[in-house]
């Protein structure tokens, strides 16, 4: 087992330390700007896009009168 490999497995074997307490944010968040705003919902619907129904359409002809 070489060094790097024997260093990565001994890495994932133990989990990272939680964050510090003193470690934290001060004030407030910078507001999105618009164009932010409009990628965040476009990636939103494509990533709800496979979970939603697909809307039904209703048939005016039955399948006998189109044959």
């Amino acid at each position: 087992m070489s060094s790097t490999s024997r260093d990565t497995a001994r890495a994932l074997a133990y989990p990272e330390p939680p964050a510090s307490l003193c470690w934290h944010r001060t004030g407030a968040s910078r507001p999105l700007t618009p164009d932010q705003q409009r990628r965040n919902r476009e990636l939103l619907t494509l990533a709800l896009a496979p979970r939603t129904p697909r809307p039904r359409t209703l048939r005016t002809t039955s399948r006998s009168e189109t044959r």
